[in-house]
């Protein structure tokens, strides 16, 4: 059996080697490595494949999410909502800007914002919702538009881990994570199921204005070289990149499929195992898988950790620390008790490999390793004697 890896770029790249070594020699040969036209056919393609009109590439998904908030045209002091078990730089970006973060706890169930709390934390100050579509699944964006509209709010969707994903309205429509809020943001960082060689991000809107506004924004405040109305940035996908991408982009789906394939093959040998709680796919939308993860004892979270790395079997952990427990955001007077199902989940959860190379051998292997943890087995040796 080959070595498991958590994310194998070398196996997914080995399979289409000669296209993507001919997309970049094809960019050295032209030698147009800024805003080559590889850039703008892979927002075309990907405005195609999203089914929205506005696609803006930048550099990384961090930047994505900074470029979409200064877009808004915000105050310092104005506040944000968004979740505090997500990566940092969902928040992180909010803090740059001189805005404040207001955390609300998550579902229990799919670890995305709990809507039924969001309307509670909106104060005169609110400006902005930032739901992050955690691992690869939609938040429940329809009662979250609603109450956007109803307090006149902003939505940015934080979409770094769920690009491909589908969402179902109520009324039957369809839309692909990050195409439903004012706007979405996204990461092609090398492990994203649409991931470049590098770094690189993108903006997805419906609206022109904002469009506008960020296209100009990833160029210094610029649409006319050396003429700035208004400070930007610098933040862009380089050609090779978009090259990359663009490559990438048309087995998408098809890789998103062998995610799947792979969290049902866990979830089918997990389901029945008493010490393990599976991801719930929810009824609103299609999960693509970017995280595979399974909740515990938080008592015996770790050990599990360190005996399938003993073993052979890569995993992380994804957050230990949630963002309102972060020395960064201290100054904003989080407590350890104020978001109760975060803090629990942060203890309980651990991530296993994923991704489109895994052999059925491996899986065998990493699920008979998972349901023969040494903790599990005495646990129920102990109900056994009692």
């Amino acid at each position: 059996m080959n070595p498991i890896k958590m994310v194998d770029l070398k196996g997914q790249y080995e399979k289409i080697k000669t296209e993507i070594d001919q997309a970049i020699q094809k960019v050295l040969d032209q030698t147009a490595f800024i805003n080559g036209p590889e850039v703008h056919i892979f927002q075309e393609n990907l405005q195609n494949y999203l089914d929205v009109p506005f696609v803006i590439t930048c550099a990384n998904g961090t930047d994505a999410l900074q470029i979409a908030l200064m877009a808004l045209d915000l105050q310092p002091g104005d506040e944000v909502i968004t979740t505090p078990f997500t990566f940092i730089a969902t928040a992180e970006v909010i803090e740059i800007l001189q805005l404040k973060p207001v955390f609300v706890d998550i579902d229990p169930i799919t670890f995305n914002i709990d809507t039924n709390l969001i309307e509670k934390a909106i104060t005169t100050r609110t400006k902005v919702i930032i739901p992050v579509h955690l691992f690869g699944q939609n938040c429940d964006m329809e009662p979250i538009l609603q109450i956007a509209q109803k307090h006149h709010l902003f939505v940015i969707e934080d979409a770094c881990q769920s690009m491909g994903s589908d969402y179902f309205f109520s009324d039957g429509t369809t839309k692909k994570s990050g195409t439903i809020g004012d706007l979405g943001c996204t990461s092609f960082f090398p492990s994203k199921n649409l991931g470049c060689y590098g770094d690189g991000g993108a903006i997805f809107t419906r609206d022109s204005d904002l469009a506008a506004k960020c296209k100009m924004i990833t160029n210094h405040g610029s649409t006319q070289k050396y003429y700035h109305e208004r400070v930007g940035v610098n933040s862009r996908l380089d050609t090779i990149q978009a090259a990359v991408l663009d490559t990438k982009l048309p087995y998408l789906d098809q890789y998103i499929a062998e995610r799947q394939r792979v969290a049902n093959y866990y979830t089918k040998y997990f389901q029945y195992n008493q010490h393990l709680i599976t991801p719930t796919i929810s009824s609103f939308g299609t999960h693509s898988f970017h995280q595979y993860t399974l909740k515990t004892d938080p008592s015996k979270r770790d050990q599990m950790v360190q005996y399938l790395r003993d073993s052979g079997i890569p995993c992380m952990v994804y957050y230990p620390v949630p963002l309102h427990l972060q020395k960064a955001f201290q100054q904003w007077g989080y407590q350890e008790g104020d978001f109760p199902i975060t803090e629990n989940i942060a203890k309980s959860v651990f991530s296993l490999p994923i991704h489109t190379e895994l052999s059925e051998e491996q899986l065998e292997f990493i699920v008979e390793k998972v349901n023969l943890f040494p903790h599990y087995r005495s646990d129920r040796i102990d109900e056994l004697i009692q």
